[in-house]
Parts: C-alpha cells; sequence; structure tokens
C-alpha cells in the first residue's frame, strides 16, 4: 500500500461530541425537538468544520458522481489527497446508482476506508424523490460501514455543493437519517458519525439544526 500522507491527522479522539459541545454552551436548546434527548447518542455524534481528507475516522464518505471518476468539490479533494490507487479501485466498480453506496480503501488518506456515495441532483427531481434519494444515500453508507467493520465514520453534506441542494433541506434529512440509523439494532456498532463541513456557513446550518434532531439531554 502506498505511504500515508504526511499531513497533520485529525483524530477522532480529539473532535468534541455534542454532548461536550452542549456543556461547552456551544450548541443551544432548540423548542422544535423531532427526537426525544438521549445522552448515548449525543456520545455519537460530531460536526466540525474542516478538510475531511485530515479526519482520522475508520472511513471517510466521498460525495461521488455515477462513474465513481474523479470530479471536483469534495470528491476532487479526496480522490487527490489518496492518490491514484484511488481512482484506479473506483473504475473496477463499475459505477454506483444515485442513493446507493461503495467502499475502497483509503489508500494515502489517515482514513482507512472511503465510502463513495451519489447524491442527488436537486434539480432534476422533485422534492420527494430528492429527499428519499439523499436519505438512502446516507442510510446505504451506514450500512456499508457496519458490513465493513467501520466504527467512525465522517461525512461531508452530500448533495449541497454543485449537485445544488439546498443545505437548509438537506441537513434535516442527513441527521434525521443518522439518528434513526445509531438508535437502532443495525447501528449499535458505530461509535461514531462526524459531520465535516468545509463552509463556514455550512456548519452554522448544523449547528442550528442538530439541536432538533439531537436535542440536549438533561
Amino acid at each position: 500500500m502506498a505511504a500515508r500522507s504526511a499531513s497533520r491527522e485529525l483524530n477522532v479522539s480529539e473532535i468534541p461530541t455534542v454532548l461536550e459541545e452542549y456543556a461547552r454552551h456551544s450548541l443551544h436548546r432548540d423548542p422544535g425537538v423531532v427526537h426525544p434527548p438521549s445522552a448515548m447518542l449525543n456520545r455519537k455524534l460530531s460536526v466540525l468544520r474542516e478538510d475531511i481528507t485530515k479526519v482520522s475516522a475508520d472511513a471517510i464518505v466521498n460525495a461521488a458522481n455515477n462513474r465513481l471518476a474523479g470530479g471536483a468539490g469534495v470528491n476532487g479533494a479526496i480522490q487527490a489527497a489518496a492518490g491514484a490507487q484511488l481512482l484506479q479501485e473506483c473504475l473496477t466498480l463499475n459505477g454506483c446508482e444515485t442513493g446507493d453506496a461503495k467502499i475502497t480503501k483509503g489508500y494515502m488518506l489517515p482514513a482507512r476506508h472511503v465510502i463513495h456515495t451519489v447524491g442527488p441532483i436537486y434539480y432534476q427531481h422533485d422534492r420527494q424523490v430528492a429527499n428519499r434519494l439523499l436519505e438512502s444515500c446516507y442510510l446505504r453508507s451506514l450500512q456499508v460501514a457496519v458490513e465493513n467493520d467501520v466504527k467512525t465514520i465522517a461525512f461531508p453534506s452530500i448533495s449541497t455543493g454543485i449537485f445544488g441542494f439546498p443545505i437548509m433541506e438537506a441537513s434535516p434529512v442527513a441527521l434525521n437519517t443518522v439518528r434513526q440509523f445509531l438508535q437502532s439494532a443495525e447501528g449499535s456498532t458505530i461509535e461514531r458519525v462526524i459531520f465535516v463541513l468545509f463552509g463556514k456557513e455550512d456548519e452554522q446550518v448544523y449547528r442550528m439544526t442538530i439541536p432538533k434532531y439531537f436535542p440536549q439531554s438533561d
């Protein structure tokens, strides 16, 4: 295997959980909660603004295209950081359907695996279909993670870049899907889900939305 990147890795243990963020008052209560409070689940979720290619999780998720070829945004950054072997493996997978996910090695990334999922292009679908496909991206990525003994997984904000999905609509779908999976028997082996946002505005949206789906526990 190729040598891993020499740039500084961000270990999962360095990333505060939602439970810790509530204690530090960097997340705040929201009266419009969707799910009941759970300290156990709040220990499993994190959010931060960072370069996802630096996160040393068991797997990071790539917002890929149907061909699983190189591209722009998160996809391009992951492909560049992982090295040419990642693209070579991707090209053996016969592409990926929108809403599905496939796994590869991480190569030069600090992450052991990359889970590639293809989000919906927002304007190509009506809203209900777009939401359902986006939900499937998160669900299938988590299912693939469990199937491959992945305990810690980092997600970007899928489809909210060049695919045009409004982040105010996408973040509730992402957080609700992750919440439901983590509280299921199937998701019990996942130890940490980290939302890694590249932009300040995206991080702010997630911090505003998290208390609805992962409310503060007393």
